[in-house]
């Protein structure tokens, strides 16, 4: 299986910083010594790829690094040289990992879901909204006509609400925390808010409607799956109590869900502030392997049916 890395590329943070930058390492060192995925450094999406979702001012001053100190601390994240090279990339992995998808059926982004992006504005530790901008570049490039993002982050994926409102071609589907950051909540296609301690079983059961619902409504032939570890219940930011094994449940949940209408999917991160650190690996790490299984059976349906069609001709 294909999964796309970004941790080489320096985060400069201060000290003591509240993002939790060095999980994204400690997770490509796990998925590597695992040795089932193939390990790939993505190119970095263009100025084209970004501004199909966002405003070209915005990205002028993201790049020139006018954002004022208003806008940095709305983003969480001081800027620097490094930073919008590192974003990019973020982006460009998404983008990877959906190309990906499409020739394997699954691939995986060891970082992304920045869905607090908003087309003229970065907000919660987000400068770009890579899930917009890799689902527009799919249907750019002719390799997916309609799209569905499931957001299962702990956080409501405004961003990507807002910037793809209106946009028939692409569902947006959040199930988060109702009560949790983002404090005002933008109209999501599918909108599923959690009350604060939902746990394991209702988490699921709740996920398990909305998500049919949502297979339904969007009609799509391509999908991207934002697997945020952060409902974790020893998460900071979180406000829902899911075990490791309950989300485990809910990546198998989604990825053969979509399975089952033969989508491709790439899956990407999103967020995950667990103390200690090693918790969120953990659970993104359950994420890729989840995702490793699903490309090996389906690898294996279609050696089988490779060698069926070859009985047969003979």
């Amino acid at each position: 299986m294909r999964a796309f890395t970004i941790d080489g590329f320096a985060l400069p943070l201060p000290a003591h910083h509240r993002f939790p930058a060095g999980k994204y390492a400690l997770l490509r060192r796990r998925v590597e010594a695992a040795g089932f995925a193939r390990l790939e450094v993505p190119a970095a999406a263009t100025d084209e790829q970004i501004l199909r979702a966002h405003s070209p001012e915005y990205l002028r001053k993201v790049v020139a690094g006018e954002l004022t100190r208003a806008e940095q601390q709305a983003t969480g994240l001081p800027w620097s040289p490094q930073l919008v090279e590192r974003a990019r990339r973020s982006v460009g992995a998404t983008i990877a990992a959906c190309r990906a998808a499409v020739e394997d059926g699954v691939a995986v982004s060891l970082a992304g879901g920045t869905h607090h992006a908003f087309r003229d504005r970065g907000e919660g530790f987000c400068v770009f909204n890579d899930c917009a901008i890799a689902a527009r570049a799919l249907q750019a490039e002719g390799l997916a006509r309609r799209a569905l993002i499931v957001d299962c982050d702990v956080h409501q994926g405004d961003g990507s609400a807002s910037i793809l409102a209106g946009d028939a071609s692409i569902f947006t589907f959040s199930i988060h925390a109702e009560r949790n950051y983002p404090f005002a909540k933008q109209a999501s296609d599918l909108d599923v808010g959690l009350p604060d301690l939902t746990g394991d079983a209702e988490y699921l059961a709740a996920l398990a409607q909305a998500l049919a619902q949502a297979l339904e409504r969007s009609q799509a032939d391509f999908a991207i799956y934002l697997a945020g570890a952060d409902p974790y219940a020893g998460d900071r930011l979180g406000k829902l109590s899911l075990s490791k094994k309950g989300l485990a449940r809910r990546d198998r949940l989604v990825l053969e869900s979509c399975a089952a209408r033969a989508l491709p999917v790439a899956v990407t991160m999103g967020g995950g502030y667990a103390e200690p650190i090693e918790d969120t690996v953990d659970i993104y790490y359950n994420t890729v392997k989840a995702a490793w299984r699903l490309y090996v059976r389906r690898l294996a349906s279609l050696t089988t049916r490779a060698a069926s069609a070859s009985s047969r001709r003979r």
